[in-house]
């Protein structure tokens, strides 16, 4: 069973028990029993507020987590459930508000049954009240964490809990929109928590609770930085293939033809290179690029992609969202986590590091019914759109639209061990009805080399070339 706390025991657990203060909160008086009338509504109340020592199901307050100062919402599961009344409404806003006012990120800390009964159709409304809080905090490019705790269900869930930019959950907690007492009788339980939620795409991480505070500490160090600094300016790329190499291990040359310059000599070539096993992967640049990073998990439409990795890194004192390919063919829930990547970073005005490599986009049947052409559409729209520079390294295989989604227009790049291609040689050997010896010479004429993009205008410089191949790094 997941491990419960209360309201101010969650807050501890966050800040490591640094001064939390409570912010005050205009409440509306009730007359007896609620808006409702709810005969014993007044009763369950002061039994509630005499077993937990709170007056409201919700205590909010700031504090600091780490070294960043942050509104802190947390829900106190034993008055009458966690449950949202038009009170806890009253303090939900108040602190939003507060948050934009002193322009600080907002950290819930939520574990609710849902709306209370006893106030009827006026708690369900305070959803709405929560939701235009939340969009406008969202508006004035403040980050909003959630941590979900042992239960999360209802309105909670669908307000506070999955709406927020970065979500944390307890090893265990009961997660879900349906509560345990209004779910069908044969629903699996086990699809119900903190666990299922993460392969699901609904949550970031799984965080154990003595991990908690260091994990949000990290997170808004991450989110918060570029709000006290000037708009972000391109990026600096990462270091080339040998110095990841020299770095994480030593790697086999590829197995092709490589020219005087170190590039390679023939389109085949390329190819082979980009596809060497030996090659190093985005996991590297991603270490030998940030000194310290936070991931990103799931689309929040049912889907993860192990094959793409998203999220918030420190380079050089500066903070950038990445999203990086690592080989395999992206699935649907890959496109949608790198463009909910993309527009999170616009929103906090973070740049944003994309590195390309992939076959091409999965196109197996289930590929098909996970939406694979709008989850493509929708990142493609995201990069044109992104209101941060984004900066591309092409460090491998650029198979097709499936490459090309996460590319940035004007700003890529390509490492000597990379080829892009409108379509695979095989596959353009096969389609132009060629016989198989025929492959290498339609990757010459495919012009996919890294010399051949630079050429097209393709690319804007080659990273670690050795022969004046490499350009200059971006202007700011």
């Amino acid at each position: 069973m997941a491990e419960r706390f209360s309201a101010r025991e969650a807050v501890a657990l966050v800040t490591g028990g640094s001064p939390f203060t409570e912010l005050a909160s205009r409440e509306r008086e009730f007359k007896p029993d609620g808006p409702l009338e709810w005969q014993g509504y007044d009763t369950s109340r002061a039994r509630a507020a005499a077993r937990t020592g709170e007056t409201e199901s919700v205590v909010c307050g700031h504090a600091t987590v780490g070294d960043t100062p942050a509104v802190i919402i947390s829900f106190e599961f034993g008055f009458l459930g966690g449950s949202l009344g038009e009170r806890t409404g009253d303090r939900l806003e108040a602190a939003y508000i507060h948050a934009r006012e002193h322009r600080l990120p907002v950290v819930s800390l939520v574990a609710t049954g849902g709306s209370r009964m006893q106030e009827g159709m006026l708690a369900l409304t305070q959803l709405q009240r929560v939701a235009r809080q939340s969009a406008l905090t969202r508006e004035a490019g403040l980050p909003q964490l959630a941590v979900v705790r042992d239960p999360t269900t209802g309105g909670g869930w669908a307000t506070l809990g999955a709406d927020a930019d970065v979500i944390l959950a307890l090893p265990g907690a009961q997660i879900g929109f349906a509560g345990s007492r209004v779910r069908p009788a044969d629903a699996d339980p086990a699809a119900y928590t903190a666990e299922a939620q993460l392969a699901a795409g609904a949550v970031d991480a799984v965080v154990r609770p003595e991990d908690l505070g260091e994990r949000l500490a990290l997170w808004l160090a991450l989110l918060t930085r570029p709000t006290a600094t000037p708009a972000p300016v391109p990026l600096a790329l990462p270091p080339t293939a040998s110095e990841v190499t020299s770095e994480h291990g030593s790697a086999s040359a590829a197995p092709s033809r490589v020219a005087p310059d170190g590039l390679p000599a023939t389109g085949w070539d390329a190819v082979l290179r980009a596809r060497a096993p030996e090659r190093p992967r985005a996991q590297a640049y991603l270490d030998a690029y940030f000194t310290r990073r936070a991931a990103l998990s799931g689309d929040r439409c049912g889907g993860t992609d192990d094959g793409m990795l998203c999220g918030f890194g420190e380079h050089e004192g500066r903070a950038v969202a990445y999203a990086a390919q690592c080989g395999t063919a992206t699935r649907p829930a890959g496109y949608r986590t790198a463009a909910r990547l993309v527009r999170l970073a616009g929103r906090l005005g973070i740049p944003v590091l994309t590195l390309v490599d992939t076959p091409g986009a999965a196109n197996d049947a289930d590929a098909e019914r996970q939406g694979a052409g709008a989850a493509i559409a929708d990142l493609f729209g995201a990069v044109a759109t992104a209101r941060t520079p984004v900066t591309t390294l092409l460090i491998g295989e650029g198979g097709s639209g499936g490459a090309l989604a996460l590319a940035a227009p004007g700003n890529t790049w390509a490492t000597p061990d990379s080829y892009f291609s409108v379509i695979a040689p095989e596959l353009a050997a096969a389609i132009l009805k060629r016989p198989p010896d025929q492959v290498r010479a339609t990757a010459d004429h495919l012009h996919v080399r890294p010399q051949d993009l630079l050429a097209l205008g393709v690319v804007r410089g080659i990273a670690g070339g050795t022969a004046g191949v490499t350009a200059p790094p971006p202007p700011e």
